[in-house]
């Protein structure tokens, strides 16, 4: 697909974090819209954002209004960048007035990974010896985890990739959780020691997918936005945000999804945990990809009926504290 648009066209500035893997990210954007369109000109401005600056706090505790978002989204509002690019998990399912979902990238595997430290490269995650320590920043991971491995003990870890994976081959931890996206991006997709199952631990609501948030009714933006976009990927983020955005669970929320498509069945499963996983409601729903959000609704109201909403306002008050 090639622009017809002629070469005095504006340059098109791109917003990204400044973290190894939002650049990584922000360039496979950049370079794919550039090959559509080789008479535009691209440029990436970066910033850094609230969560990259604060790094001693748990991110449950630093509240997730934009988090990793809030500093981009000014720069769109205020004309400096047309769009921003980011880790969809990381962006909140209610965007601020003038900003909408421009577009959604095919996704990486969703799923969680363990990295073991090297004295464990024999074990998995049910065989880590009792006392194990394991380092995740995710509630929900932690929630879960917990609920299926109580013997293990568990221990927040926050920074860059980089940093959490030197921590743990430093001996802090005995393994930690990470995206396996994140881990295949940056090329380090050998550290992915086991792909942790879905009945284990359901990923976080849009991981492993690009969101391209933009200006709302930005029509050149949009229309160039489509050369990336996939819409299998869509429909199913799309469901799981409603469905998050419905139980009204940020992103540092214990809240689980899984979602597939097969022929014309879209299958969303969605689980609610508590902090210590001794609570844990899980069910699933099936219909038209078409009706992604609807199916997202209707999940969250299910979930709410099996205690959902009294586990959430446990949590809210616990990271309150």
């Amino acid at each position: 697909m090639t622009s017809s648009v002629s070469a005095e066209a504006r340059t098109i500035r791109i917003g990204s974090r400044k973290s190894q893997l939002a650049l990584v990210q922000t360039h496979w954007v950049r370079d794919r819209l550039q090959e559509s369109y080789p008479d535009r000109k691209f440029e990436i401005h970066t910033m850094s954002t609230q969560g990259d600056k604060i790094l001693d706090v748990a991110l449950a505790k630093i509240g997730d209004k934009g988090l990793f978002t809030k500093e981009l989204e000014v720069g769109m509002l205020a004309g400096e960048t047309d769009f921003a690019v980011h880790s969809l998990k990381d962006l909140p399912t209610n965007l601020p007035e003038g900003l909408m979902l421009g577009c959604v990238t095919e996704r990486e595997n969703p799923a969680d990974a363990l990295v073991v430290h090297e004295k464990h490269k024999d074990k998995q995650l049910d065989t880590l010896p009792e006392g194990a320590v394991v380092g995740t920043s995710s509630l929900r991971r932690l929630a879960q985890l917990r609920h299926h491995y109580p013997h293990l003990e568990f221990k927040d870890i926050r920074g860059n990739l980089n940093t959490r994976l030197a921590k743990l081959d430093e001996g802090n931890y005995d393994a930690i959780i990470l995206a396996v996206a994140g881990l295949q991006r940056l090329g380090m997709g050998d550290r992915v020691h086991q792909i942790i199952p879905a009945e284990v631990s359901l990923h976080a609501v849009g991981q492993g997918a690009l969101g391209i948030e933009c200006r709302e009714g930005d029509a050149e933006i949009l229309e160039l936005l489509k050369a990336i976009e996939d819409v299998a990927t869509t429909q199913r983020c799309l469901a799981e945000r409603a469905f998050l955005r419905s139980l009204e669970g940020g992103c540092q929320v214990p809240i689980g999804v899984n979602t597939t498509i097969e022929g014309d069945r879209l299958t969303l499963t969605g689980m609610v945990a508590s902090l210590d996983g001794k609570q844990l409601v899980k069910d699933s729903v099936s219909g038209s990809p078409a009706d992604a959000e609807t199916l997202g609704v209707n999940l969250a109201n299910r979930l709410r009926e099996q205690g959902a909403t009294e586990i959430l306002e446990v949590i809210f008050r616990e990271i309150a504290r």
